[in-house]
This record gives C-alpha cells, sequence and structure tokens, in this order.
C-alpha cells in the first residue's frame, strides 16, 4: 500500500508543479488546442513506452498472465475527456484556489460513491484524514476569493467525472495492462481535444510553437508520467486513500508558487498546508498499523 501512496503522491506533485504550464500556456492559445497539443505529446511518449516495455508483454502471454488494456483505457479516457475539457474551460471563469478546492471534493465523493455502489468499506481514518485534508484545502485555496459562481459551477460538474474516473481506474487498474490502459485514455482525450478545438477554435501552428515549454512540460509529466503513476499507484491502495493522495496537487502546487515564483502564503494558507499533511499522516497510520499486527 505504502508503494501504490508514493506513486500518488509523485503523480500529485507532478499535477501541482504543472499547473504554471496550463496558466501560461493558455496565454496564446485556446483551452481547447491547449488540452488537445499536451495530450497529444503525452499519447506520443506513452506509445513509445509501450514499446520498450514490449518484451515484458511477449513474457507475459508466454506465462498466460497478460490482460490487454486497450478497452478498459477507452472507458477510463471518457471520464478523463469530460473532467479535464470542463475544468480546463472553467479557468477561463474562476479563480485558480477555488477550482482547486471544487475539484478536491473527490476527497468526500470517492469514498461515499466506493460504499454506495461498490460496497466498499470506509475505515475512520480515511474518513479523518479526507475532513482534515477537505479543512486545509478551503483554507490553502478559497479563503478570501468570494463567493461561488459560474465558473465554479462547471468545475463541480467536473469533479464529478474525476471521482467516475478514480473509481473506473479502481476497478481495472489491477486487472489489465497498465501501459496499455494509459494509452487508451490518452488517445480518447487527444482525438476529444482535437474535434473540440477544430469546432471552437481556430488552430493555428505559430501559437503552439510559442507555447512548446509549458506543452512539453503538461504533455511530458503531466499526460504522460503522472496519469501512467495514478494507474499503477491504485493497484496497490483504496480509492478513498487514493483520492487523498491525489488531492495533494493543490498543496505542491501553492508551494511551488511560494518557492520558484516568490508568491506569498498568508497564514492561513499555512495552516491549511498543515492540515492537509495532518490528514495525510492519519490516512496512512491505517496502513502502517495493520502492517504491524501479528
Amino acid at each position: 500500500m505504502l508503494r501504490g501512496n508514493l506513486m500518488l503522491l509523485l503523480a500529485a506533485f507532478i499535477w501541482g508543479t504543472t499547473f504554471v504550464a496550463q496558466m501560461v500556456g493558455m496565454e496564446g492559445l485556446g483551452p481547447f488546442t491547449y488540452s488537445f497539443a499536451r495530450f497529444l505529446l503525452g499519447f506520443l511518449f506513452l506509445c513509445g513506452l509501450l514499446c520498450m516495455t514490449r518484451e515484458g508483454r511477449v513474457a507475459e502471454r508466454r506465462r498466460g498472465t497478460y490482460r490487454p488494456g486497450y478497452r478498459a483505457g477507452l472507458g477510463a479516457g471518457i471520464f478523463m475527456l469530460v473532467a479535464s475539457t470542463l475544468q480546463q474551460y472553467a479557468m477561463l471563469w474562476t479563480t485558480a484556489g477555488k477550482t482547486a478546492f471544487i475539484t478536491a471534493l473527490y476527497i468526500v465523493l470517492v469514498p461515499l460513491c466506493g460504499v454506495v455502489f461498490l460496497k466498499q468499506r470506509l475505515h475512520v481514518t480515511n474518513a479523518i484524514g479526507g475532513a482534515l485534508v477537505l479543512v486545509g484545502l478551503y483554507l490553502l485555496a478559497v479563503q478570501g476569493e468570494g463567493g461561488l459562481g459560474y465558473g465554479d459551477g462547471i468545475v463541480l460538474i467536473s469533479t464529478l467525472f474525476w471521482t467516475a474516473q478514480i473509481l473506473y481506474i479502481d476497478r481495472y487498474a489491477a486487472l489489465v495492462d497498465a501501459i496499455e490502459l494509459s494509452v487508451a485514455q490518452m488517445a480518447v482525450c487527444t482525438v476529444g481535444s482535437l474535434l473540440l478545438s477544430l469546432v471552437f477554435e481556430h488552430i493555428e501552428l505559430q501559437p503552439i510553437l510559442d507555447a512548446w515549454l509549458p506543452i512539453f512540460y503538461g504533455g511530458i509529466m503531466s499526460a504522460g508520467v503522472a496519469f501512467t503513476l495514478q494507474i499503477v499507484g491504485q493497484k496497490y491502495t483504496d480509492p478513498a486513500q487514493a483520492s487523498i493522495f491525489m488531492s495533494f496537487e493543490s498543496l505542491f502546487g501553492a508551494l511551488g508558487g511560494a518557492l520558484l515564483l516568490g508568491e506569498v502564503l498568508r497564514p492561513a494558507q499555512i495552516l491549511g498546508c498543515a492540515l492537509m499533511f495532518a490528514g495525510l499522516l492519519v490516512t496512512q497510520s491505517y496502513g502502517l498499523l495493520k502492517r504491524k499486527r501479528p
């Protein structure tokens, strides 16, 4: 379980540091065109990774343990396409802080949906840890930014699809080839974003070339590496814990802004970071205690 949680925490770190790339990338591009460019780059990266791991897949076929992941990846890709598209578009109408907080409501939705629809058990440490993280996120991201508006409603809808994507990955991650699942998921997002950009925006090559650096980081690190880490990491942990660890992208984004961009954290935000860290420790404590039992 610790292995999976560390992978999810690393994915959250990458997503958090990608936030600046997303904002900079949209300075000269529409949200759908930027998403298409980064997803395309992520797809190409994963295709290369798929080729590099071909021998292991051949060995699994010989042992009779190979389980293709392309079909499962199509379903995950649909959820991810809708969620990421709504979130990216909403960033034109709301603040980064409120987007981070509303998106992180999957901390509550994932375990509730897991209990109601998948008959999963929710341990008390997950509930306490999730509550601490949620309060910490509010202090970190929302306090002092006003009420909820049009863009916030769109983010809330996207959160429902992020919840579905997390639960869907939990259902299939341990059963199929993780890289093939990730490739198919990224292919759906690439094609879907391309169609949206052709319908609603005007694609030009020069603005894409001008934004090559944020596209590169958002494509390789976020779309390629981080979402693959999510799929592999969820093989080893339950969705309730996974949602808490992945929500730390907001904390890493805030800390990255303070350390790299010179942004100042208010006292309430520092308290929020502390509460989020406490929630992580509480959540992880159940796994540690479980391993120590005779």
